[in-house]
Formats: structure tokens, sequence, C-alpha cells
């Protein structure tokens, strides 16, 4: 720990106990409650090195986000937070005409076996025993299994996300152990190989970041917080909006609970939650977003 983390989380403390004391009895003793509770919060994931896009988070899914995604008792509260999620990512397409297929290495599209940083790695696996290139005319045959119409030079669609750094994804979904052997192949041999492609990048909107963060408390809850008594009890007894948000419809994956800062016991739920330890989103938003590429 740091010499300046003690005053900085007393600070912190001071600001937090200061604005609590400008608000009712009733949030102060909401965010005291809050701040009490023991939930198992963890860590929102740090940025994945993996060939499979799927791996890392489908902020991408955020950019079409239909209105029934999000839950909650008032329509609203879920039809205004909507609106601000739906500002957080954009995308752009982009047509190239020569693209060396040496830059891709990663998979868009599932089934993809997860556990591989590099289509090195994945290309000497067990997975891709039956791929053996030792000629150009291997080379050839092979990503021609993949890419049927490779010498006639069709385009092929890509994709990239400035939370998944300078990775690019290949969006086919077929034979992808003859690809990444194929565009292993290229690399060790310093052979160049053009396509045009088809090219989405997603990008995370500072501005639309900006907007979400000033009007919203989104906190990464864990499922067991919604079996809770105490936590359920602070949310509904006291009639806080609110609207909950999953990404990944499964089992151990967090929800997002938005918590709109223009509302006093929100707020208060939302400062007392944090400092019990729920990740804030979209500061580990800003964090992938700004990772080395």
């Amino acid at each position: 720990m740091s010499l300046s983390e003690p005053s900085t989380i007393s600070s912190r403390l001071a600001a937090l106990a200061q604005r609590m004391g400008l608000l009712g009895r009733n949030s102060r003793q909401i965010f005291s409650k809050a701040s009490a509770l023991r939930l198992p919060f963890k860590p929102l994931p740090a940025a994945v090195e993996s060939i499979c896009w799927h791996d890392g988070p489908q902020l991408q899914l955020l950019l079409n986000l239909p209105l029934g995604a999000l839950s909650g008792p008032v329509q609203e509260d879920k039809a205004r937070a909507h609106s601000a999620l739906s500002q957080v990512v954009e995308a752009q397409a982009q047509q190239l005409q020569a693209f060396d297929l040496r830059l891709i290495d990663g998979f868009a599209c599932p089934p993809c076996t997860p556990g591989y940083a590099s289509f090195e790695d994945y290309a000497a696996s067990e997975h891709c025993k039956q791929v053996r290139i030792i000629s150009y005319k291997d080379f050839v045959k092979t990503i021609s299994l993949a890419l049927p119409r490779f010498l006639a030079g069709e385009p092929i669609e890509l994709r990239q996300a400035n939370w998944r750094g300078a990775r690019t994804f290949w969006s086919g979904e077929m034979q992808g152990e003859a690809f990444a052997g194929a565009v292993a192949y290229a690399r060790r041999r310093g052979l160049e190989v053009l396509l045009p492609v088809n090219l989405l990048r997603y990008r995370l909107n500072e501005a639309g970041l900006d907007n979400l963060q000033s009007r919203y408390h989104v906190l990464a809850m864990p499922e067991a917080a919604w079996s809770d008594p105490s936590f359920m009890g602070l949310l509904l007894d006291n009639g806080i909006p609110y609207a909950r948000l999953s990404l990944l419809k499964k089992a151990g994956t967090p929800e997002f609970l938005l918590l709109p800062k223009e509302h006093q016991e929100a707020t208060a739920l939302g400062e007392g939650l944090r400092l019990a330890g729920a990740p804030d989103v979209p500061g580990h938003l800003r964090r992938l977003a700004i990772q080395p590429t």
C-alpha cells in the first residue's frame, strides 16, 4: 500500500460523510446500512489474452440493446437507463482493399476453443494436429478450406474492439483450425497475404461514458444479491428507482445495477454499495478502453 492511500481513503470517507450529512435522515440510514452489507462482490475481470472474442466482455451488445434487456419495476426508469447505456458503445464499418491476414489473431464466432492466447499456440495444440503445412501449395490448400474463395480474392469479415486491444477477429464460422494454422504459417514464413476485408470496429465512447457516469451509479452486483433480504429490503422498501441489466444470461456473471444520481435515496444506496465493495462499472470500462495496444 502506498503512503498516499490512507489519506485518499480518509478523504473519500470524509467527502462521503459530508455528502450524506446534506441528505435526509432516511438517506443517511440507507447509506449506513448499504455500506455494512456483506455481499460476495468480486472485481470485474481484466482484459483477457484470448483468441476467442466471446472470452472477453460482450460490450457490443450495448449498441443495439433492446429495452426489454433491462429489468425493473418502473418502465420510465428502465427507459432512461436504456438511453444512457445505448450511448456507451459505437461502431464504424470500413472496407479495406488490402488487409494482411497475418494481423488476424482471433475468432469472432463460436464455437471457439478457449485457453489459447495466439494462433501459434492453437495451431500447435492437439485440436489442430490434422493441419500440416510444409509448402506454399499446402498453405493455399489449407487456407482455402476456411476461405473457399481465397484465390478469387473474395472479401472476408473482421471485427475489432478497443476493449480487446490490438486484436483483430475473423468472423468466419468454419474450419477455424485450418485458418489458424495458415495464418501462423504465414507469420512464421514472413508471407504477406492480402485480401479485401469488411471491418467492423467497435469502441467505447468517452462522451457516452461521461454521460452514464454523471447520471448513474452503475455497479456490478453478484447473483446472490438478488436473494439477499438486507439488500433487497433497502432497494424495495424505500421505493428506490433502479434498473438491472445482464449482458450474459449465465450463472455466476454479475448484473449491472443502475441507480440514478438525481434521486437522494438512490445516491445513498449507490455510495453505500461502493463502500461495501461493489465494483464501479464505468471506471472498469475506462480501464479496458485504455489498455496498451
